[in-house]
């Protein structure tokens, strides 16, 4: 007997990458790189905050190797895409529970236009992936003086 995770939302993200392909090909809605062949099973947990030169998006992916994760993007859209692998040095059915999910995983974020696209760093560490979303320089205003005749 196979044991398998019971993943409720599975469906529910299954159903809108399907929604957003489907607007997507009606031109309603841009379609980020990736995004028909990597249609997501799970999603990793992502924590976001902003200091003063810059936004990190710190993503939580155990277990996965450098190689198969990947940072792009396309249209002022962020798109962190992978796949967690199913050890295959043990069998499914000597296995007892199976929680943790496997397979692909898309996840993709508007980025704000005061982002610098051209410098934007990842770093993966201890199954934590880091990407540094640096701030573009503000334009300062600059007073004008006013001569009175």
């Amino acid at each position: 007997m196979t044991l398998q995770r019971l993943d409720p939302f599975r469906d529910i993200v299954n159903l809108r990458n399907q929604m957003d392909a489907l607007f997507s090909e009606m031109g309603l809605l841009p379609r980020a790189a990736g995004q028909a062949e990597a249609a997501a099973t799970w999603s990793p947990a992502v924590d976001i905050y902003e200091t003063d030169k810059e936004i990190v998006l710190k993503a939580e992916l155990p277990d996965i190797k450098q190689e198969d994760i990947r940072v792009s993007v396309d249209n002022n859209r962020l798109s962190i895409t992978g796949e967690r692998k199913f050890e295959s040095e043990v069998k499914r059915e000597n296995y007892h529970r199976i929680e943790r999910s496997y397979g692909t995983f898309a996840r993709t974020f508007t980025l704000p236009p005061t982002v610098d696209q051209d410098n934007i760093r990842a770093e993966y560490k201890q199954g934590v992936l880091t990407v540094s979303l640096p701030k573009r320089e503000v334009a300062q205003g600059k007073n004008i003086a006013i001569q009175v005749n």
